[in-house]
């Protein structure tokens, strides 16, 4: 499974704004960043990508860290901007989807996995899934607890009968050697 965050709909449309930025560009004034002279348009431009890159790099750090050892690497996917910097559009960070090995830790691993899903301030649907399926794993773990535990109740009620009718049958075998005597 992947946590994710995607802003892919912006490359495109970031891209044609570019192109068309670049045809007007001989009758605007224009500005240097990073070593590269921009038009009014492309430092907007530049400076929405800049936002974007810091929303989807912040994202992806909070489900790392929510999801501890349950995740890896986050990777991105990078557009160039008008300054010929790259910068991440999307990202995602693997997340190990891992059973315990009792409905315990089952648990716990669940409950981890749903604080990673939903750790950043803006989920993805993506998000929403992978912390959906962590809920059913949990309440799968939990009916499985529950049935160890009815199994152990039945073990421990069927043990004190067993030991009661031992009891009984011993004092009984008692009050005849008494009464003989």
């Amino acid at each position: 499974m992947r946590i994710d965050s995607n802003y892919n709909h912006y490359h495109s449309s970031f891209q044609k704004q570019h192109n068309e930025n670049a045809k007007n560009s001989q009758e605007e004034p224009r500005q240097m960043i990073n070593g590269v002279e921009l038009n009014a348009k492309e430092v907007q431009a530049l400076r929405e990508l800049q936002n974007i890159d810091r929303n989807v790099k912040a994202h992806e750090a909070a489900h790392q860290a929510a999801g501890g050892g349950l995740t890896g690497a986050a990777s991105f996917s990078y557009v160039k901007g008008p300054d010929n910097q790259m910068y991440a559009v999307a990202g995602e960070v693997p997340i190990r989807m891992q059973e315990g090995n009792t409905p315990e830790q089952t648990i716990a691993n669940a409950r981890q996995i749903i604080a990673a899903a939903m750790a950043p301030s803006d989920p993805s649907p993506q998000d929403y899934k992978v912390a959906a399926n962590a809920a059913k794993m949990e309440f799968e773990a939990r009916a499985e607890m529950m049935k160890m535990k009815a199994q152990e109740a039945k073990k421990q009620k069927d043990s004190q009968e067993n030991a009661d009718e031992e009891t009984n049958s011993s004092a009984s075998n008692h009050i005849i050697k008494a009464g003989t005597a």
